[in-house]
């Protein structure tokens, strides 16, 4: 239930902080279980009004000097690198991530952003001049042409629970860079970071309207904000269900949409694989934001010859991960983000020994007295069609899956409904570069988890529409226009 509350947080919209139509709710910390602070809970009114805020600062932000909106980026990116400790100590509390994963990947990347698209790109570039046999004159023409880089008009940016700092700031930064404003509708877990943002970019000028803010656990906030007849593009971050739902909404209008949705992340292992790399690699899924990220290697193909050997040495690494107290220094994997999700995630290591598994690390609730903590579960013997192997769980779970030759692992990776991140690991780097362009991918890593965040980044199948990142970014929130004129 939503309460009124003085000290809670307010909503941002045209430049103002406004008081919330429906009251407060709480923000609980999934590690203590107890209240981090007060989320608004925006009425759908007051999301209307945040695009119509967006709608009518948009003249004005997008005839701004490509120069101007950068140094604002940059100021703000300085704002929150200098607030990076409290900044970071708000996220661990809001995600239950460990201290170094929300400096580090949350703020710290969130920075990084903000100063990737304070960098002024070329909005335009020339095409080669074609020469026109028979123009509409009837006569030869030779014809130039420029392509052109506009702003999209006013993005609603949907973000996701796992990272309240990097994804909505991978959002923001590009849209604002381009000349766009923005709707941002947080995740209902955990929106108090992104208002910091928010007031970080107010500190570093950005004008009344072109950065919004509003949240709500209301259905029908979400609702709201995508199907405004002022917006003109959603990009969302989230699942392949509600992914499905914005994407009929914005096909009814014709609006453009930027979607990353759920992965179930292949990961195959050769015989001639560095175990310790891999092992490392596959282990991210337990440690990193606890399993809560799409893009985890949660579906480990293994080669026959070093299936045994990959299981017990995934066993054994999952169980020197230190549970616990995401504050703490030495801990590793922290709880997941609700008691809700809790409970899902378990299901699903109960429905993996229904199937046919083997529970080889795991599988029990750690013995802590506070948060919702799933330990690092590893499930062997799994089959493809299980639905452990199938269904994105979010969270510290792996399936292990064995093969024989080089074609079966390919076609079990393919065999999935997603397509966002597979990995290869064998040290014949020749082949894993050739089974990489087998794999209905949008991303492969070979021999790694790591990711140049200059490349582009979205998925094949239902793992979404589109492309984002560094300069794929830029095109992502932008209309091509072409312009044209006798040569």
């Amino acid at each position: 239930m939503s309460e009124d509350r003085g000290d809670g947080q307010r909503l941002f919209v045209g430049g103002e902080w406004v008081e919330p139509d429906a009251g407060h709710y709480a923000v609980t910390d999934p590690a203590t279980e107890e209240t981090v602070g007060w989320a608004p809970e925006a009425s759908p009114e007051q999301a209307r009004a945040a695009c119509a805020a967006a709608r009518e600062a948009f003249e004005g932000w997008s005839r701004t000097r490509p120069e101007e909106r950068a140094a604002l980026l940059g100021r703000a990116a300085r704002i929150i690198r200098e607030n990076l400790v409290p900044y970071a100590d708000l996220a661990r509390a809001e995600t239950g991530a460990t201290t170094g994963t929300a400096r580090a990947m949350q703020v710290g990347v969130a920075a990084a952003r903000f100063r990737r698209y304070a960098t002024v790109e070329p909005a335009e570039w020339a095409i080669a001049p074609q020469i026109n046999e028979a123009g509409p004159m009837g006569r030869a023409a030779v014809m130039g042409a420029l392509a052109v880089r506009q702003p999209v008009g006013v993005v609603t940016c949907v973000t996701s629970y796992n990272n309240p700092w990097a994804n909505p700031a991978g959002k923001i930064a590009p849209a604002l860079a381009m000349g766009n404003t923005v709707v941002v509708k947080p995740a209902p877990q955990d929106p108090l970071s992104v208002y910091r943002m928010a007031e970080a970019l107010e500190a570093a000028g950005v004008p009344p309207g072109v950065v919004n803010v509003v949240s709500a656990r209301s259905v029908a906030v979400g609702e709201a904000v995508v199907a405004s007849d002022d917006v003109d593009m959603v990009s969302f971050t989230g699942s392949t269900a509600v992914g499905r739902r914005i994407a009929e909404v914005c096909g009814r209008d014709m609006r453009r949409r930027l979607m990353e949705l759920g992965g179930k992340g292949a990961a195959l292992v050769f015989d001639d694989a560095d175990l310790a790399s891999a092992v490392a690699g596959i282990g991210t899924t337990f440690s990193f934001y606890s399993g809560q990220i799409c893009t985890a290697p949660t579906r480990v193909l293994a080669q026959r010859g070093i299936y045994d050997r990959l299981v017990d040495q995934l066993a054994a690494y999952a169980g020197r991960l230190k549970i616990g107290d995401p504050a703490a220094a030495d801990t590793v994997v922290g709880p997941v983000i609700s008691h809700e999700h809790r409970a899902r995630v378990e299901s699903y290591v109960e429905l993996g020994r229904k199937e046919g598994a083997t529970v080889v690390a795991g599988g029990e609730r750690p013995p802590l007295d506070r948060g919702f903590y799933v330990a690092p579960t590893l499930l062997a013997d799994c089959a493809n069609d299980m639905r452990v192997a199938r269904e994105e769980i979010f969270g510290p779970v792996v399936a292990v899956i064995p093969f024989g030759e080089e074609d079966e692992g390919v076609a079990l990776a393919n065999d999935s409904d997603y397509g966002l991140i597979d990995y290869v690991w064998s040290g014949d780097v020749a082949r894993a570069f050739r089974i990489a362009r087998r794999l209905r991918a949008g991303g492969v890593g070979i021999n790694t988890v790591g990711r140049n965040m200059e490349a582009p980044f979205g998925g094949f199948k239902k793992s979404g529409v589109g492309r984002d990142v560094g300069s794929y970014a830029l095109h992502a929130y932008s209309e091509i226009q072409s312009l044209v004129w006798p040569g």
